[in-house]
Formats: C-alpha cells, sequence, structure tokens
C-alpha cells in the first residue's frame, strides 16, 4: 500500500512539473513528396553540414537518394551514419557521435523508424553532455540542454518518435534498456510523407501500426491527461481503427498511409505528455532480453495488460470504444472488454502471434524487476502492479 501511495504521489507531482515546462511541437510538413521540401528547410535553419542518421536498409532501398539529391542542391554538406542497429546501442550512438564530431557537422536528420530516431535524438544528447555517459543520462530530464536542430523523417506509422520527448537505447552487455526522456529532444521539424511508407512489408505495417495503438491507449487510460492529449489519443485511435487495415491490404494505399502516419503523430502527441505504461515497460525489457522488435512486442503485450487492469479502466476503454463505434451491450463493463476483443481480432487479422515461445523461466524475475524499475513509480496507469501481478502478465505471454 505504501508503495501504491508514493507512486500516485509522485505522478501527480510530475503531472504538476510537466505543466511548467516550455514544451514545444516540431514544425509538420505533410503531404506526398514532402520529402523534397527538406534540403531547402534545413538550409533555412542555417544547418550547412547535417548527419543523416538511418539504417542500411532504407539507403540499399534508395529512400535518401532524392534527399541526397535535393541537399547536394542547395549545397548542404551531409555525412551518413547508416549503422542504426534493430535496438540502437550505446555502440551505435558513440560511433553516429564520433562521426558528428569529425565531420563537424551541424545538424541532424533521423530517417526511419523508432531505432534511427532513438539513435539521433540520443546522440545529439551525447554532444551537448559530452561528460555524460548514456546510463548516466537515463531517466527524466538529465539533458537540459538545447540540442543542435533537429530534423526528423518517419518512414513507418507508429513509433511517433518525431514528437516525443523520448529515446531509447540497449546496453548490449547487461541486456538492459535506457530511456532517456527530456523535451530538449523534441525535434524541430517533422516531414510525414507517406510516400516513403509504401514500400514497408505487411509485418512491418501491422505492429508498427499496433505500436501507435498502444500508445494512444497508454496515454488516454492513464492519469496524467490533458485536455489535448485526450483529444490527441482519441484521434489517434479512430484513425488506427479506420485506416490500419486498409494500410495492411493494400501497401499502396496512400490515403490509408498518410492517415496512418497522422495517426502516430497524434498518438505521440498524446504519451510524450500523458506517458505510456507497463505494455510499454514490458515490451522495453523483452527488446532488451530477447532483441523482440518494439512494436510486435507491443500489439501481442496489449490486451493482456488491459485484461489486468480491469474495471480500473473500462471506463476509459469503453470512451475509445465508443469513438471507433464497436457494438457492445451498452453497458461501460461491456463496452471495454469489446474494445479489448477488438484488439486481438486486428492482431489474429494481421497475423500477429497471441504470444512467445521465447520467453524463458529463468530471465522472469530479471525482466519483472526491470520492467517495474521502469514504470513505477514514473507512469501513471490505471491500477498499479507489483512483482506478482507483472509476472502474471509475462506468464500469460507465454506459448
Amino acid at each position: 500500500m505504501a508503495n501504491k501511495l508514493f507512486c500516485r504521489a509522485y505522478q501527480k507531482v510530475m503531472k504538476i512539473g510537466t505543466m511548467l515546462l516550455p514544451w514545444k511541437f516540431p514544425t509538420i510538413v505533410s503531404g506526398a513528396g514532402s520529402i523534397k521540401k527538406l534540403p531547402a528547410i534545413v538550409k533555412n535553419n542555417g544547418v550547412n553540414n547535417v548527419l543523416i542518421v538511418t539504417d542500411t536498409g532504407l539507403v540499399k532501398l534508395g529512400l535518401l537518394n532524392s534527399l541526397y539529391e535535393g541537399l547536394e542542391a542547395v549545397d548542404v554538406k551531409y555525412t551518413v551514419f547508416d549503422g542504426v542497429q534493430p535496438n540502437p546501442t550505446i555502440d551505435n550512438i558513440e560511433d553516429a557521435r564520433k562521426m558528428y564530431l569529425d565531420n563537424k557537422c551541424e545538424g541532424f536528420i533521423a530517417f526511419g523508424g523508432g531505432s534511427p530516431m532513438d539513435c539521433a535524438k540520443v546522440t545529439a544528447a551525447r554532444i551537448v553532455r559530452p561528460n555524460k555517459t548514456i546510463p548516466e543520462l537515463r531517466g527524466q530530464l538529465k539533458v537540459l540542454r538545447k540540442i543542435p536542430p533537429f530534423f526528423a523523417v518517419p518512414t513507418t506509422a507508429g513509433t511517433g518518435s518525431e514528437t516525443t520527448i523520448a529515446a531509447v537505447v540497449s546496453n548490449p552487455k547487461t541486456h538492459e534498456k535506457n530511456a532517456i526522456n527530456d523535451i530538449c529532444l523534441l525535434p524541430d521539424y517533422a516531414i510525414l510523407d507517406p510516400e516513403l511508407t509504401i514500400g514497408l512489408p505487411k509485418h512491418i505495417t501491422s505492429t508498427t501500426g499496433m505500436d501507435a495503438l498502444t500508445h494512444a491507449v497508454e496515454a488516454y487510460i492513464g492519469q496524467s491527461n490533458t485536455k489535448n492529449t485526450e483529444e490527441k489519443a482519441k484521434e489517434a485511435t479512430a484513425l488506427i481503427f479506420k485506416y490500419l487495415k486498409r494500410a495492411y491490404d493494400d501497401g499502396k494505399d496512400i490515403e490509408a498511409r498518410e492517415k496512418m502516419l497522422l495517426a502516430s503523430h497524434y498518438a505521440g502527441i498524446a504519451f510524450t505528455r500523458a506517458y505510456v505504461g507497463y505494455v510499454h515497460a514490458i515490451a522495453h525489457n523483452l527488446g532488451g532480453t530477447y532483441g523482440t522488435p518494439h512494436g510486435l512486442a507491443n500489439a501481442v503485450i496489449l490486451p493482456y495488460v488491459l485484461d489486468y487492469f480491469g474495471e480500473s479502466a473500462y471506463k476509459r476503454l469503453a470512451d475509445l470504444a465508443d469513438v471507433v463505434g464497436i457494438k457492445a451491450d451498452g453497458t461501460i463493463e461491456g463496452k471495454a472488454k469489446a474494445f479489448i476483443a477488438e484488439i486481438r481480432a486486428m492482431n489474429e487479422y494481421m497475423g500477429i502471434p497471441k504470444g512467445f515461445d521465447f520467453i524463458q523461466e529463468k530471465d522472469i524475475p530479471t525482466i519483472v524487476e526491470r520492467a517495474l524499475k521502469e514504470a513505477n513509480p514514473l507512469y501513471p496507469v490505471p491500477k498499479i502492479m507489483d512483482e506478482k501481478d507483472c509476472e502474471g502478465v509475462i506468464r500469460n505471454l507465454m506459448i
């Protein structure tokens, strides 16, 4: 009981404290072909030498070619760091930092999904905090310095990283994830170009889309919402229920791709103020332990955590059921359970598994410990988990 009271007190203080922070959100440039506008934006912001942080897969696909051409046309030098791993590591950050300094870069373009975004954000943090290690930057507001100009180009519709204060880095030695949260990590510009997402494989479309849904749902059912986060979470949820299956069924549906980018962005706005919850805490530690892709982990875990919350989340989940037009028996409990059932149905439709066969018994105590260390006391969830509760959810994931 004492621990739960401390968590709630901590969360109330954090909610009040965040209201005093100088929040800013990125300038959005959206629409098909909007990537072509980025070079002039970079130049107009006084950046003449930029580090592009991405991964080898995107480079091989040629998605950055028009960006290269545009930068050259406006006489902006660029260096490409394409060594980002699916779960970026401390070594990734230090390699990117060295490349930034060696080439005398003046800003960042993060191009890709959540991993390049996180890598670029933490590299920027290390640039302005050269005397702090990544573990020392872990937690809340440990950077507290203006980072270099930062331009974010998402190529998946899921993480919302182009509009969040969060970045996560893996420590391959301890298999632990370092979550770094600071308002200074918010990008200056977000380029939402649906053409960059046209070639996404079905399994990336599905898991990143469910990642965005997880952001919206966890933000909305939490206890640190503002009027704006509630609105954005609802808008994101409505868009995802309407357009995710369309994007999954037809990857060239440009309208569905554009709406999913917008949904991801809205969900990012929601959770960067209202926080996430135990779905993310467990997912981060499955990723750290087994390398589980973050969107996949969130998609699988989400309904199980919502089951655990039970009546503490029914009212808010019923609200979301109304938003997306789910038919139910008219009771709050009935609507909430129907909403959870629809999440499971969406997962099944898109081939997302009901659980994982790789979770090992010997790892459960460590996963529980690290998940609760991340979540408590920070995340303003509907109901506080203890070790037994968390272990129960993890065991439900085992198939």
